[in-house]
């Protein structure tokens, strides 16, 4: 019998992503994006709310809302998260819906490895975003 791995990742559990406009990003990523509203909590003692998106039933971003949050400090290539990607069935289509909310899409790539096309945008705080055709 063997024993399990203490440390076995089984998958990612969610993405917190801290906005500066709380009803902006909301919408964005609700109404634009499609994103499933799981649980919106306000809590009074940090002035802040924490907002639970899902897609297709999976619980995937934390959004939160802080007082004067910094500023990201670049874009892309700044240390740490590089960017967030989704997957979609048709590129585009899906930059047509982003488009038709004002929403500005990078022209379509297809990636070398896999002949997979993607594009790239940003949320309201400027936070790199990916959508990648499955």
């Amino acid at each position: 019998m063997t024993t399990p791995d203490p440390l076995r990742l089984l998958g990612v559990h969610h993405i917190a992503i801290i906005c500066a406009n709380y009803a902006v990003s909301k919408a964005f990523y609700s109404e634009i994006l499609g994103l499933d509203i799981v649980r919106e909590v306000y809590r009074a003692e940090r002035d802040s709310y924490k907002l639970d998106l899902a897609a297709q039933g999976q619980y995937i971003i934390e959004l939160f809302s802080f007082p004067g949050p910094p500023p990201r400090p670049s874009r892309p290539e700044a240390q740490g998260l590089r960017h967030l990607a989704f997957a979609v069935a048709d590129v585009a289509a899906a930059i047509r819906h982003l488009e038709a909310h004002h929403v500005a899409c990078e022209p379509i790539r297809v990636d070398e490895f896999t002949g997979r096309r993607f594009t790239f945008f940003s949320d309201p705080d400027g936070l790199p975003l990916e959508l990648y055709e499955s």
